[in-house]
């Protein structure tokens, strides 16, 4: 199938990220199925993830059909290219028509990445999942595919400058096992897919080669990095959320 606009932002991405010196090391790829539509279930660290995980489905020649907010697609640069690349807008207010969209694009055979935590996680621990990625597994009997990334909060993160330089930092990515969840009740299967998330996460962290000193601010606080806990980072969601919300009253 031709794609020329998402060939040719990988192959924009692919200088970008080769002049950068980012250092990928992917585990798993080999077990991306070759066909056929999956749900692609993501950590979410920083604003490049899309495009880094992108590198797990190079060998399989699989492209992967993000849903994100309809915000991008407004902009006047990257709404073009996102509906180039068949993307799928999320409008925070109306949230069926994404879904819709979604599950046909699996039942079409399609690969559809989801990022559970909805938005970055600014503790870079799991933050609470929403059910969205299983139910769309469960509705179009699909598998999903667990997927890790880390080290991509240190190139372009919430609340901190960009490191867009050559700074050959290194991307981590792991690729878990494809699975159709064994329960139908959502709750209970997005609980498993965190801890199967989780699992692959402990992995990348522990096979990281870059060592954080005692109060990095791209690690956990749980780990002796600066971060925010998880809770606090939490906290600060919230009061974005109602700053928003209020915005859209007024």
């Amino acid at each position: 199938m031709a794609e020329p606009v998402y060939r040719s932002v990988i192959g924009f991405a692919r200088t970008v990220f080769g002049y950068l010196g980012l250092k990928f090391d992917v585990t798993g790829a080999e077990l991306v199925p070759q066909t056929g539509g999956a749900v692609v279930a993501m950590n979410h660290i920083g604003y490049l993830d899309f495009a880094l995980a992108g590198f797990a489905f190079r060998p399989r020649k699989r492209m992967v059909r993000f849903m994100a907010k309809k915000e991008v697609f407004d902009h006047k640069i990257s709404g073009p290219l996102m509906r180039g690349m068949k993307h799928i807008p999320v409008d925070r207010e109306a949230g069926a028509g994404s879904y819709n969209a979604a599950v046909e694009a699996l039942r079409r055979g399609e690969l559809v990445g989801v990022f559970p935590e909805a938005t970055i996680s600014q503790s870079f621990e799991l933050k609470e999942f929403k059910n969205g990625a299983v139910r769309m597994a469960l509705e179009s009997g699909t598998p999903i595919i667990p997927l890790v990334i880390w080290g991509s909060q240190r190139v372009w993160t919430k609340g901190r400058p960009k490191a867009l330089k050559r700074n050959h930092v290194p991307i981590r990515i792991v690729v878990g096992e494809p699975y159709l969840p064994s329960d139908s009740d959502p709750t209970l299967a997005t609980k498993d897919l965190k801890a199967r998330m989780q699992v692959l996460l402990d992995q990348a962290r522990g096979t990281y080669p870059d060592r954080a000193e005692d109060g990095a601010w791209w690690m956990p606080a749980a780990l002796s990095g600066s971060a925010p806990t998880l809770e606090a980072a939490e906290a600060a969601d919230a009061e974005e959320r109602a700053a928003r919300a209020a915005r859209r009253a007024r």
